[in-house]
């Protein structure tokens, strides 16, 4: 049995007192070395774990996936069960976004593939028919030269891991991306991940690469949100499959640059997003389908960039890089949760055990783009990476739970 921390927090706002969120001991899950050389395309020398995501089953239990540079591949584990998802072991995998339907396990990652464009990158996808215990070979869905899975801000300047999957209630899955040249494509596969039809650029604007991406499913659209590099102003663009992804309504408008965003979509089909401006991680909702948007809250108290967001029920969950020093990585993750659809929410808090002891910062180091939250029925899990310099690496997982006493 783990121990156990409990930790209090007050409503931004007048009422009383949130139910304590009990937080379990960290569990480690894989280690590696502190090494993280110079650029050098796929022969660079990484001896690090990194880029953690976790999702929760049907029952409970964390599905853990991140990637070991030392074999350059993504990894996942199930219980006690761990498996090498990308099997490329010449070729770089970074940034894991995972999918769980009962047994089904679907998974998308940037490959580093060079091809002769200016920036290598290429997005693929494998699939678990059984429990993770095996996966499929993988597929590219990009097959191009434009860097797919950049997200460019400038031309020197670029996150990894812009893309994102989801899975729409009758099955279909969703995978969108963007590239260096800063088209934004989305891909479509109505057979589970067996195959996939050709990607559709939604978003075509060299001058205004398309960053970031995240979608949301109902039974009767799919939300794709961004936001745009090569502007220091930039807002958060949000479209919807009921009408071929046409209208692109910005959600806000402000003096200062929205990026990373994250949206879902609750029961009700109210939409609920959040992004991060000037250091501060800002919260928003829209009950009409994305056709007006309430005015957005600021969440985080202190420096903070990219944000997580996951819906539970009639709770919304809201976590973020924590930057105690924003000249440096961020260090832990701050939590603050709305136990009323996202009416109030609590004061933000560091979740125990998401500061790495040994003074590493948080993965993930190719590119913040990460999903580091899981949530379902009461349960959270929080997954981590840390990389200490010339000393040590490691991955982690934080489990947690709304308590109900």
């Amino acid at each position: 049995m783990h121990p156990v921390w409990l930790v209090l927090v007050l409503v931004i706002a007048c009422g009383g007192a949130a139910p304590p969120l009990a937080w379990d001991a960290p569990i480690e899950l894989a280690t590696g070395g502190g090494e993280r050389g110079p650029w050098k395309q796929n022969q660079s020398r990484f001896d690090h774990v990194d880029d953690a995501t976790v999702v929760l089953a049907p029952d409970g239990t964390a599905v853990v996936a991140w990637v070991d540079h030392r074999d350059k591949d993504v990894h996942l584990q199930v219980r006690d069960q761990r498996v090498n998802v990308s099997r490329t072991p010449d070729v770089f995998s970074w940034l894991p976004r995972v999918v769980i339907a009962g047994r089904d396990i679907y998974v998308l990652w940037q490959e580093i593939i060079f091809s002769g464009g200016s920036h290598g990158g290429d997005i693929l996808f494998a699939r678990s028919r059984d429990g993770g215990a095996t996966f499929e070979p993988p597929l590219n869905l990009s097959h191009s030269r434009a860097g797919d899975g950049k997200g460019r801000v400038t031309e020197e300047r670029w996150d990894n891991g812009s893309l994102d999957l989801v899975r729409a209630p009758d099955g279909t899955l969703h995978a969108a991306w963007t590239e260096y040249e800063g088209t934004l494509w989305l891909a479509r596969s109505s057979d589970g991940g067996a195959t996939f039809e050709a990607p559709r650029a939604i978003v075509t604007d060299p001058a205004h690469p398309a960053r970031g991406p995240a979608l949301a499913a109902t039974a009767d659209a799919v939300y794709l949100a961004w936001t745009t590099g090569e502007d220091t102003r930039a807002d958060i663009h949000v479209a919807s499959s009921r009408d071929g992804f046409a209208a692109r309504a910005v959600v806000e408008r402000t003096a200062g640059f929205s990026d990373a965003p994250q949206l879902a979509v609750d029961g009700a089909g109210t939409l609920h997003l959040a992004y991060c401006e000037d250091n501060a991680v800002r919260y928003l909702r829209s009950r009409d389908r994305g056709a007006h948007w309430e005015a957005s809250r600021v969440l985080s108290r202190e420096p903070a960039c990219y944000p997580q967001l996951a819906l539970d029920g009639g709770a919304v969950h809201v976590l973020w890089e924590h930057y105690p020093d924003p000249d440096k990585p961020p260090r832990g993750l701050q939590l603050a949760s709305s136990l009323d659809g996202g009416e109030r929410f609590t004061r933000p808090a560091l979740v125990p055990g998401t500061r790495d002891p040994a003074g590493g910062g948080n993965g993930s180091f190719q590119g913040r783009f990460a999903h580091k939250l899981a949530v379902r029925d009461g349960a959270l899990a929080v997954a981590n990476a840390s990389l200490a310099p010339g000393k040590t690496s490691r991955v982690w997982l934080v489990r947690g739970a709304v308590s109900r006493r």
